[in-house]
């Protein structure tokens, strides 16, 4: 079944009261490539959503492009590079897939598994090679075996994942467009439901036949014999958000917690008290009833003062949060890694401090 997330829910909001990430006083750009941005980030894991090492440090992912002095331009030339945190510090090991022709432009966000020495990349295949600057977005994946100096090797030829949009969700092969706006076929993100094996991918969509510009949904596809199947959402936000970004799922608990993130520009009118940050529902099963944690779905907020200081959180199976500084309140885009937190699940409630790795560091 689909749970909607409500105006009435997000009314209960008071952002006074939200758990709030800490001001960011710092860049940390370690070892990343001087010149780039970075932004969109995801630790490579296993099939129970735990973090991978394969080269003596944790593998991750995340988007980078050159820094053209306009942080708006990095959307037309992204593209997923492998990196290596050790402790705090974050080392570049360049782009993730080789260079291809491939018919989309670039790369976006996604998700990867590390499954019997196969690293498989999940990702959003944005734009067209033929016309540049299109939003058009499809979910497509490539994988690799996991070479004797710890990173893949030799990958498959990129290939989508899905056939269309399917009856429940709202296309997004338009080329027109514009960020907080576009709808959205993005963001896959693996997950195995431990009750039964089965393979999912949650992602970023928008709900097919809505009468609301303000359509958001959290979509879920589902492995089968004949491939990925497409099913109805999991959640959706009509009437409420156009954007539920970043959607994943995590088991803690005996329970099954659905995240993602949004933007305070992307709430309906009148909803806009809402803040920019993570949101979340938790439920009994994947079948739902989905119900908002901390009885609103907000469960961590930029401060007041500083909105869009870091966005894109994604959290893993040991409810670490990753996310990337954006924009700090003197307007600087930060584009690093921002400080990893740590979030705490006692059935529907929530709460987040910064992560001891960090806090030592």
């Amino acid at each position: 079944m689909t749970t909607a997330w409500t105006a009435e829910q997000l009314h209960r909001i008071v952002p006074e009261a939200a758990a709030l990430v800490p001001p960011v006083t710092i860049l940390n750009r370690s070892r990343l490539a001087i010149g780039r941005l970075y932004w969109d980030m995801w630790p490579v894991q296993n099939a129970k959503g735990q973090r991978t090492s394969t080269t003596g440090g944790e593998l991750w992912m995340a988007l980078t492009a050159p820094d053209r002095g306009d942080p708006a331009l990095r959307h037309f030339e992204a593209k997923i590079h492998m990196l290596e945190r050790r402790g705090n510090v974050w080392v570049d090991l360049g782009p993730a897939l080789p260079e291809l022709a491939v018919p989309y432009e670039r790369e976006w966000a996604g998700s990867a598994l590390l499954d019997a020495g196969v690293l498989t990349l999940f990702f959003t295949a944005a734009g067209t090679a033929a016309r540049s600057h299109g939003y058009q977005q499809e979910l497509w994946q490539a994988s690799a075996r996991i070479g004797t100096g710890g990173l893949p090797t030799e990958w498959s030829r990129p290939a989508p994942l899905i056939d269309g949009y399917g009856p429940h969700y709202m296309s997004a092969a338009t080329h027109e467009g514009a960020p907080g706006t576009i709808k959205a076929f993005r963001d896959p993100a693996y997950f195995r439901d431990p009750a039964d094996g089965a393979e999912y991918l949650a992602f970023t969509a928008s709900l097919a036949r809505s009468d609301s510009a303000f359509n958001g949904a959290f979509g879920l596809a589902r492995k089968t014999s004949s491939g990925w199947q497409l099913t109805p959402p999991i959640i959706h936000a009509e009437g409420v958000n156009n954007e539920l970004e970043r959607a994943h799922l995590v088991f803690h608990g005996e329970h099954y917690y659905a995240f993602w993130s949004t933007q305070t520009a992307t709430f309906a009118p009148g909803l806009r008290h809402a803040p920019g940050g993570l949101y979340g529902m938790v439920a009994d099963s994947l079948r739902g009833e989905w119900r908002p944690l901390n009885g609103t779905g907000l469960v961590l907020a930029n401060p007041e003062d500083r909105p869009m200081q870091t966005y894109s959180w994604f959290v893993d199976a040991s409810l670490t949060v990753c996310s990337f500084v954006d924009v700090l309140p003197n307007g600087q885009f930060g584009g690093v890694p921002a400080s990893l937190l740590q979030l705490t699940l006692d059935g529907e409630r929530t709460t987040v401090r910064v992560a001891a790795s960090e806090s030592a560091g």
